[in-house]
């Protein structure tokens, strides 16, 4: 069988009109989610010279996006996509350029610290959005699940080329010039995705019944994915300081990219393979699977000793990150009423960005306190937390879904930004 048959599903994906352009407009608008921390740091820390000052600022930046995105998502929900995406282009902008104003003029850094908060205030959750016109687009569970997949491949490759081009940027032009590519891609982005009505799932502005539409944060799946996704986001948060700490003991701190990108690389790898397996089972059986996966594959970390035990380390570890991910994802999609889901989705992303805020800084406390190879401890015990919570929800995974399997799907139109 032939690698363009085996991968045929993803193609598919594609004939779906507007699909195309949408994809490409999530995939630019989702890049400031790789670059604004990063870029944060090195502007602060090229200012200043304090990368304990760039660390804080960034961690509010990244603080106040995991908490304002369910609101951007909720909103989504009852106005559509178009107009606040295009509101939110604006805000991010302005506020995104008043921070760089701010650091480069050195203006009192309290300042600093209240537009950081404002500028991930003002970023919705792309990836939601883009999984959220998919969940409409397509009607049988088994193609939206190759479409969570591709998402999840476009979150790593994001990652894996966003920080690079950020500290080249930062390094050989000027410390402001990261963080400026990563906000005009997403802004850029953000507003293209704004202007593709034809592709954007309807508006439910609310009920006529009276009854009080829950949010999707009340639903029960969507708890406990939410919760558990902290543990694996602390695991990332975590694992980047171990690594560019161990990198730097063993005497090649260039080889912690390396070992970051084989991470990404495994996460890419399974991720595409996920997308067009017809695994039997319920979709939470296979998200707790998945889960507790992940949190034996973590478990590498503690026989770590040296570069050449943990690049492999980091490659198979990395194959349980994106199955985790689409399994959580298709749980939810599959249990949350659609004028709800945009929301939902959002609110497992915020667990994960909450989780990287808290992983950085207890691993950071973690190398101070015992070393970098003993600090591998916090990235394998968090993994298995999240393992352990996805189990011990299993019970309310369980609950009828909120919504058919699928929701009918309907035609779009061939579609360009407008």
């Amino acid at each position: 069988m032939s690698s363009r048959t085996v991968f045929s599903p993803y193609a598919r994906l594609f004939t779906v009109p507007g699909s195309r352009a949408f994809a490409f407009a999530g995939w630019l608008g989702r890049i400031p989610a790789s670059t604004l921390g990063l870029g944060t740091v090195l502007l602060v820390e090229g200012e200043t010279g304090s990368y304990g000052l760039a660390g804080a600022v960034s961690g509010t930046l990244a603080a106040a996006f995991a908490l304002a995105s369910p609101l951007w998502a909720r909103v989504v929900d009852r106005r559509g996509q178009g107009t606040v995406l295009r509101v939110a282009m604006v805000a991010l902008t302005v506020t995104g350029l008043a921070f760089v104003t701010a650091v480069v003029a050195e203006t009192p850094q309290w300042v600093w610290f209240a537009l950081a908060a404002a500028t991930g205030a003002a970023s919705p959750n792309i990836g939601s959005l883009v999984r959220a016109r998919w969940a409409h687009a397509l009607p049988e569970a088994d193609q939206r699940q190759t479409a969570f997949a591709f998402e999840s491949v476009v979150d790593e490759v994001v990652f894996v080329v966003g920080p690079p081009l950020v500290t080249v940027l930062a390094s050989l032009v000027t410390p402001p010039a990261g963080f400026l590519t990563g906000l005009v891609a997403g802004v850029l982005g953000g507003w293209a995705l704004g202007g593709m009505r034809a592709s954007q799932p309807p508006a439910e502005p609310g009920r006529t019944d009276g009854v009080r539409r829950r949010s999707g944060i009340l639903i029960a799946p969507v708890v406990v994915v939410a919760i558990s996704s902290l543990g694996v986001g602390i695991t990332f948060g975590a694992i980047d300081v171990v690594v560019v700490a161990f990198a730097e003991d063993e005497g090649s701190p260039t080889s912690a990219g390396l070992v970051l990108a084989l991470f990404a690389a495994g996460s890419l790898i399974a991720g595409l393979v996920y997308g067009i397996l017809r695994l039997p089972g319920t979709l939470a059986a296979r998200f707790v699977v998945c889960s507790v996966l992940f949190g034996v594959a973590a478990q590498l970390l503690f026989v770590v000793g040296s570069l050449s035990l943990l690049m492999p380390a980091a490659f198979l570890g990395g194959m349980a990150i994106a199955p985790t991910l689409v399994s959580g994802v298709s749980l939810v999609e599959s249990r949350v009423p659609r004028g709800s889901l945009t929301e939902a989705l959002t609110w497992t992303t915020a667990g994960i960005i909450g989780g990287v805020t808290l992983g950085a800084a207890l691993a950071g406390a973690a190398v101070d306190a015992w070393g970098a190879q003993d600090a591998f401890a916090v990235p394998a015990l968090a993994a298995a937390l999240g393992g352990v919570l996805a189990l011990a929800g299993s019970p309310w995974l369980r609950a009828p879904a909120d919504v058919p399997d699928a929701a009918p799907a309907r035609p779009v139109e061939h579609e360009t930004a407008g």
